[in-house]
């Protein structure tokens, strides 16, 4: 179980940074003057939202095995090596993650007043600098909260990978409890595991939320 509670959390870890770039690229997207830019925007983070994440996981890891096939069939033939499990959770995880953090961040985008990129540019700042200096540090601030929360989905959420047979906590779990008969204390000892992750995580944004919004705090 302790093995499996270190794929579970390296799972999450491992999804966040891809999840997070494609939720901030979604985000940007909603927020382009350009119709068809938004559109698709707006299309990507309605599917990945309307569809269940374990049929999501399905179509990355069954589906991507089954085009890799009709592609290595197409082109030299032979068999095509095995979608890596692991690989599968992250981009699934990643696509899901990403669709309900550009939420979050867009709106977060809405909060930080247009008149300052005005004033970056001005100052002589370019688009990518004042992004970069101006807008971003802002948007985590504000989109921290709610960043927050949907880490704590997605660290819920690796619990899926376990029907693709990946040994996280839950496939584990359920080994041992096929081993044990004793389904209460192991499945109760998976709840504390999960607790255990989900209040250290809850510590950890609360220190780095604290940090950020020190100065707001101390100017209000």
């Amino acid at each position: 179980m302790l093995a499996g509670a270190s794929i579970t959390l390296g799972l999450a870890i491992a999804t966040l940074p891809p999840g997070l770039a494609l939720g901030l690229a979604l985000a940007m997207s909603k927020a382009s003057d350009t119709r068809l830019v938004r559109a698709f925007g707006e299309g990507v983070t309605t599917v990945f939202r309307g569809v269940p994440e374990l049929l999501t996981l399905f179509l990355v890891y069954f589906g991507g095995q089954y085009l890799l096939s009709d592609l290595y069939s197409a082109l030299e033939g032979g068999q095509p090596p095995e979608i890596s499990r692991f690989a599968a959770g992250v981009v699934a995880l990643s696509l899901v993650f990403a669709a309900y953090s550009s939420e979050v961040l867009f709106s977060a985008m809405l909060g930080i007043h247009g008149g300052q990129g005005e004033a970056a540019e001005a100052l002589g700042l370019g688009r990518f600098q004042t992004f970069r200096f101006v807008v971003f540090p802002q948007l985590i601030r504000l989109a921290l909260p709610g960043l927050a929360n949907n880490w704590l989905s997605l660290v819920k959420d690796t619990s899926l990978v376990s029907v693709i047979a990946l040994p996280d906590l839950m496939r584990q779990t359920t080994s041992a409890v096929g081993v044990t008969k004793a389904p209460f204390v192991m499945f109760g000892a998976a709840c504390v595991v999960y607790l255990v992750i989900s209040a250290a995580s809850s510590l950890l944004i609360g220190a780095y939320s604290s940090s950020l919004n020190r100065g707001f705090a101390h100017g209000s």
